[in-house]
Protein backbone atom coordinates (compact mmCIF):
# COMPACT_ATOMS: atom_id res chain seq x y z
CA UNK A 1 0.00 0.00 0.00
CA UNK A 2 1.25 3.75 -0.26
CA UNK A 3 0.15 7.14 0.04
CA UNK A 4 0.96 10.45 -0.75
CA UNK A 5 0.46 11.89 2.69
CA UNK A 6 -0.17 14.76 0.77
CA UNK A 7 -0.63 18.38 2.57
CA UNK A 8 -1.52 20.39 -0.11
CA UNK A 9 -1.78 24.59 -0.44
CA UNK A 10 -4.51 26.73 -1.75
CA UNK A 11 -3.71 27.30 -5.18
CA UNK A 12 -3.79 25.07 -8.20
CA UNK A 13 0.26 25.30 -7.83
CA UNK A 14 0.41 23.65 -4.54
CA UNK A 15 -2.02 21.11 -4.95
CA UNK A 16 -0.21 17.22 -4.50
CA UNK A 17 -2.59 14.12 -4.86
CA UNK A 18 -3.60 13.03 -8.02
CA UNK A 19 -7.23 13.61 -6.57
CA UNK A 20 -6.83 17.21 -6.35
CA UNK A 21 -5.20 17.94 -9.09
CA UNK A 22 -7.61 16.22 -11.42
CA UNK A 23 -10.35 18.05 -9.61
CA UNK A 24 -12.13 14.84 -8.39
CA UNK A 25 -12.10 13.76 -11.93
CA UNK A 26 -13.65 16.41 -13.81
CA UNK A 27 -10.38 17.97 -15.28
CA UNK A 28 -8.24 15.42 -16.68
CA UNK A 29 -4.60 15.76 -16.75
CA UNK A 30 -2.74 15.92 -20.11
CA UNK A 31 0.05 13.40 -19.96
CA UNK A 32 3.64 13.63 -21.69
CA UNK A 33 2.77 11.15 -24.17
CA UNK A 34 -0.74 13.47 -25.03
CA UNK A 35 -3.28 11.07 -23.20
CA UNK A 36 -5.20 12.42 -20.76
CA UNK A 37 -5.67 10.62 -17.08
CA UNK A 38 -8.43 11.76 -13.92
CA UNK A 39 -6.98 8.88 -12.06
CA UNK A 40 -4.07 6.81 -11.56
CA UNK A 41 -4.36 3.26 -13.21
CA UNK A 42 -3.18 -0.09 -13.03
CA UNK A 43 0.27 -0.38 -14.30
CA UNK A 44 1.11 2.81 -13.56
CA UNK A 45 4.65 3.60 -11.80
CA UNK A 46 4.66 6.28 -9.50
CA UNK A 47 7.46 8.04 -8.58
CA UNK A 48 7.64 10.72 -5.64
CA UNK A 49 10.42 13.04 -4.90
CA UNK A 50 10.34 15.40 -1.94
CA UNK A 51 12.34 17.82 -0.05
CA UNK A 52 12.57 20.71 2.52
CA UNK A 53 14.33 23.99 1.91
CA UNK A 54 15.09 27.08 4.11
CA UNK A 55 17.24 30.40 3.30
CA UNK A 56 20.27 28.29 3.99
CA UNK A 57 19.50 24.54 3.37
CA UNK A 58 17.86 22.15 1.76
CA UNK A 59 17.26 18.60 2.49
CA UNK A 60 16.10 16.51 0.36
CA UNK A 61 14.06 12.71 0.99
CA UNK A 62 14.71 10.80 -1.51
CA UNK A 63 12.68 9.13 -4.27
CA UNK A 64 10.21 6.38 -3.80
CA UNK A 65 8.89 4.23 -6.75
CA UNK A 66 6.23 1.93 -6.87
CA UNK A 67 4.00 0.15 -10.01
CA UNK A 68 0.51 0.08 -9.15
CA UNK A 69 -0.77 -3.66 -9.51
CA UNK A 70 -4.51 -4.82 -10.28
CA UNK A 71 -6.48 -6.41 -7.49
CA UNK A 72 -6.46 -10.23 -7.45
Amino acid sequence: MMASGTISGTTPDSYGSMLELAWKGTKPLKMKDGTERKFILDGDTLIMRGYCQGKNFRVGFGEVRTKVLPTK
